[in-house]
């Protein structure tokens, strides 16, 4: 996989980029990630790529032309169809599913919305989907994009070490994850549930079925809806 990163703050991407899972996938080849400064792709000599709206109104908006300027050049160097997505608060919203699906795409390319947003023809003309990660405001795209990256590149096959883990996580099934223990077995006289010791694996297999449900249940009753 191919992800490409349109933003005005490249920089703020290093940390999550170059840390754990993602570093992992990286190293492993599993997937390839460049982030692109929107200001290389503008025309203006003091790099500017917002300017005033149109009909007046607060903030700036981001012009279409370096954003258009800089998903064509990407798209040139890549091999195959790229799909571009845009994250802004009126995309659709995300969610386990919608990260199973773009882990299967060969290429992506992320543009990351900012100030008071964009100019209207990068949506219409440009974008394929727009992508929102919860009902509330952020300063950029950035984190959106970082959010999804993240969630995106795990699914990939190979990238986590145990190929069984993504079939016991929150979210798959519609279902919570089940409550989790460790070591050790009394902590300050808090005791780990007995049938977790027991050794019987098909009575832990039907405890955590059933403590996923009531979890859901209690905490999402929305995700046994939608089931």
């Amino acid at each position: 996989m191919r992800i490409d990163i349109v933003t005005i703050f490249p920089k703020m991407f290093k940390a999550v980029l170059d840390e754990s899972i993602i570093k992992r996938a990286q190293a492993k080849k599993k997937v390839r990630i460049f982030t692109h400064s929107l200001r290389e792709y503008t025309l203006d000599k003091h790099q500017k790529v917002d300017d005033r709206p149109f009909g007046g109104g607060s903030g700036m908006i981001i012009q279409a032309e370096p954003v258009f300027r800089a998903v064509e050049s990407i798209k040139k160097k890549v091999k195959g169809k790229s799909r571009v997505i845009l994250l802004c608060p009126q995309g659709k919203k995300f969610n386990q599913l919608y990260a199973k699906k773009l882990s299967k795409c060969a290429n992506l390319i992320f543009i990351c919305a900012h100030y008071e947003g964009i100019d209207e023809r990068i949506r219409l003309h440009l974008v394929d989907e727009e992508i929102s990660i919860g009902d509330y405001i952020l300063t950029g795209g950035e984190l959106a994009a970082m959010v999804v990256v993240d969630s995106i590149i795990r699914l990939i096959p190979g990238v986590l070490g145990d190929k069984n883990s993504l079939n016991f996580e929150s979210f798959e099934g519609n279902l919570l994850e089940y409550p989790q223990y460790s070591r050790p077995a009394k902590f300050r006289n808090w005791h780990v549930p007995e049938v977790l010791i027991s050794g019987a694996h098909e009575k832990i297999s039907a405890w955590r079925k059933q403590e996923a449900y009531k979890r859901t249940k209690l905490r999402r009753p929305d995700l046994l809806r939608s089931k």
